[in-house]
């Protein structure tokens, strides 16, 4: 899989990536770098803790890289749940957490795929 490909799977937006990180081997980097961001498992802890500052904390992280790397899809879903949490915890955010939830085992998956073929 290449890295277009891969941004292709993961609904991501390579062309502005490269645009901003200027290299393939900067976007590879930053790219495989993702997998090991702890944003996601804290923002999971949040959420089941019902701790909303947290819980923003953690979308709102998630969203920042989304946006740096161009992960467009989980960008959108992160960003919709970070609005939810924003003031207070909103009715929407418990099915918006399963939405971010969704895109993010898909923009893993898709990384790992890419990985185990460059090894």
């Amino acid at each position: 899989m290449t890295i277009q490909e891969c941004y292709a799977q993961l609904q991501g937006d390579y062309e502005d990536v490269l645009a901003r990180l200027r290299t393939d081997r900067l976007v590879q980097k930053f790219m495989l770098k993702f997998l090991d961001d702890p944003s996601y498992d804290a923002l999971c802890a949040a959420m089941a803790a019902h701790d909303r500052e947290e819980a923003f904390r953690a979308a709102h992280t998630i969203k920042g890289v989304c946006q740096n790397l161009s992960f467009t899809r989980l960008y959108a879903s992160s960003a919709a749940l970070c609005d939810a949490l924003r003031e207070c915890w909103s009715d929407d955010a418990e099915p918006l957490a399963q939405t971010v939830a969704e895109d993010y085992r898909r923009t893993v998956d898709a990384i790992r795929q890419f990985r185990e073929g460059q090894e």
